[in-house]
């Protein structure tokens, strides 16, 4: 417990009027100090109340009463900071909000600094910097997906792998450098051959873990699915009916769309970044031209890809268009889109789905109509599929954070150079460095090795009274 720390405090709901709001006070004077503003309607003071329970009471200023409030304590070291907390919950006028905070400051509370009431819970040993991490993350997630993640780390599931990385290092290293202590006697306390397993063990692990974040990237920041196609293939109303807005311009002339338009939604629990493309065809509009380069550009940063095509199209048209776009498609996940099937009849849409499939086998097709929006049902299923996220557990550790990201891919190397060493007979000093080195990496994403400027960084970033 750090004593010499200043007693905060923060406005921990959102800003604004509501219904009830929230101030949170952390520090050793909290007690002492809201007694001089809190008259509790049983009489006692706050030291005297139980903790973990609502107390019914009075706000006031020099005798005037501003608000009944509701006080729960929290004794250390069993609260959200590891100190003694007090939270006011009052009604939600501003005024009543800024004025109970006013009188604490009145009394020498200091105004809390965006993140400083969790970093109080990493200085005080309550979490690590990685759960602290995961809770801005999860104040932030805006999906199913990212807030199963966000908890999973909050409540320690990525530490607890740290944690048992660490502790095989730390019997690694200790092993090697006991043998470097007997050096004269010519003493083999580690098994090399069980060295050699214990190594690529760990950096297997540690390669899994970095290895998420690719999956993780996508779940906090959004899917990237490009909508593409000719012009005038209903790109923007099918952006229209997945994003349940009118955000794209829809009109039947075609080039309409010439710039990029992006917005995200969740569906099905999934967060999807949807990017409306301007349409593929040949033109000597200098504006359509930057806009068609964009929309292969933006083929390139997918994840998915959904090719709509126009089902009144001919044939060798679709074969011709789609001479450009399948080639650029390699390695991302394909979705054709059969669109405006409601104008054919049924031996026209299977002719078309036919030629489709031939053209790109193993991708997935759906015909639909974007106007009509018949059979889209089944294109929400594909996009969810080919999401991929819906394969990821509960207790799966997916990292999300590049900080972490980076880390762990420094932590890989070391380990590499470990297995190298061993494989090369390489002194015991040499492997014990390679060793504290990739406990150093792993030591950064739980704090354990730290500074003030990544401490600043990282907490800067989170609201005000959390």
């Amino acid at each position: 417990m750090i004593e010499t720390l200043p007693t905060i405090a923060a406005i921990s709901t959102a800003p604004g009027k509501g219904a009830i709001a929230c101030i949170r006070v952390s520090g050793k004077d909290v007690y002492a100090i809201c007694n001089k503003i809190f008259q509790a309607k049983n009489g006692k003071s706050i030291e005297e109340q139980a903790v973990h329970n609502l107390c019914f009471g009075l706000i006031t200023d020099d005798g005037n009463v501003l608000d009944e409030v509701l006080l729960a304590k929290f004794q250390s070291p069993h609260s959200y900071t590891g100190e003694d907390i007090v939270e006011i919950t009052c009604h939600g006028s501003v005024y009543i909000q800024q004025k109970i905070l006013q009188l604490l400051l009145k009394h020498g509370v200091h105004l809390a600094k965006a993140g400083e009431f969790t970093q109080r819970a990493f200085m005080n040993g309550r979490i690590d910097l990685s759960q602290a991490e995961a809770v801005a993350d999860l104040i932030a997630s805006s999906s199913s997906a990212a807030h199963r993640i966000a908890l999973n780390q909050m409540r320690g599931g990525f530490s607890n792998e740290l944690r048992n990385l660490r502790n095989e290092l730390l019997d690694f290293i200790s092993l090697i450098e006991l043998e470097l202590d007997f050096g004269e006697e010519d003493v083999e306390f580690a098994d090399r051959s069980r060295l050699n397993e214990l190594s690529g063990h760990i950096a297997g692990v540690i390669k899994k873990l970095a290895d998420s974040f690719e999956a993780g990237n996508v779940i906090k920041n959004g899917i990237p699915v490009a909508i593409i196609g000719e012009t005038n293939t209903g790109k923007s109303t099918l952006l229209n009916f997945l994003l349940n807005e009118d955000r794209a311009i829809v009109s039947n002339i075609h080039g309409t769309t010439r710039d990029i338009i992006e917005d995200i939604t969740s569906i099905e629990g999934i967060t999807f970044r949807f990017i409306d493309t301007a349409g593929i065809r040949e033109t000597h509009d200098t504006v359509e031209n930057i806009g068609i380069e964009r929309t292969f550009q933006k083929i390139n940063q997918a994840s998915i890809i959904l090719w709509l095509v126009d089902a009144l199209n001919k044939t060798s048209d679709i074969q011709k268009l789609a001479q450009k776009i399948i080639p650029l498609t390699g390695g991302k996940k394909l979705i054709m889109v059969l669109n405006k099937v409601d104008l054919l009849d049924k031996h026209e849409i299977r002719e078309k789905e036919a030629v489709l499939n031939r053209l790109s086998p193993g991708s997935d097709l759906v015909s639909i109509s974007a106007t009509l929006q018949t059979h889209t049902d089944a294109l929400i299923h594909k996009l969810v599929k080919a999401s991929a996220l819906s394969e990821i557990k509960d207790n799966d550790v997916i990292i999300t954070n590049m900080r972490h990201y980076e880390a762990l891919n420094r932590a890989y190397d070391s380990t590499l150079r470990v297995i190298d060493g061993l494989k090369n007979n390489i002194s015991g000093d040499f492997l014990s460095q390679d060793i504290r080195e990739a406990l150093h990496y792993l030591g950064e994403i739980t704090g354990e090795i730290s500074t003030n400027d990544i401490l600043e960084n990282i907490f800067s970033k989170f609201c005000i009274g959390k």
